[in-house]
C-alpha cells in the first residue's frame, strides 16, 4: 500500500511548512489526485487519518480533488480526455498521445492555525 508512504510524505511537507511559515496546527488539507496517478482515494483517506494522529495535523479534514486525465494528440493536435494510458485518440484514432494532466498528486491548499 503505497498510500501510507504518500501520506508520510504529505505529513513531512506539512511539518516543514509549519516551521517555515510559523503555524502550529493544520485543520484541513486539499490534495489534487489525478485519475491516472495510481493512488487509491479510499486508501489515501484511511492512511491519512492514521499517519496524522498525534501530529500537527491530528483531526485535520482531508479534501480530495480528483483530476481527470487528459492528453495531447501529436497527430491531430487536440487535447483529449483519456481513461488510461495507451488509449487511442477519440478524434483520429492515433496512439501518439502525450499525457498532460491526470498523473499527478499535489497539495493544493492548507487551512492552518
Amino acid at each position: 500500500m503505497h498510500e501510507m508512504s504518500l501520506c508520510e510524505s504529505v505529513l513531512q511537507v506539512l511539518e516543514n511548512e509549519a516551521k517555515c511559515q510559523h503555524f502550529s496546527q493544520v485543520t484541513a488539507v486539499w490534495l489534487e489526485i489525478g485519475a491516472m496517478s495510481g493512488v487509491e482515494v479510499d486508501a489515501m483517506r484511511f492512511c491519512f487519518d492514521v499517519i496524522v494522529r498525534n501530529t500537527l495535523a491530528d483531526g485535520a479534514k482531508l479534501e480530495i480533488i480528483e483530476i481527470p486525465a487528459q492528453a495531447w494528440c501529436l497527430d491531430c493536435a487536440q487535447t483529449v480526455s483519456i481513461q488510461q494510458r495507451y488509449d487511442a485518440c477519440p478524434h483520429c484514432g492515433s496512439y501518439q498521445l502525450q499525457v498532460i494532466q491526470g498523473d499527478e498528486m499535489r497539495i493544493k491548499e492548507l487551512e492552518v492555525k
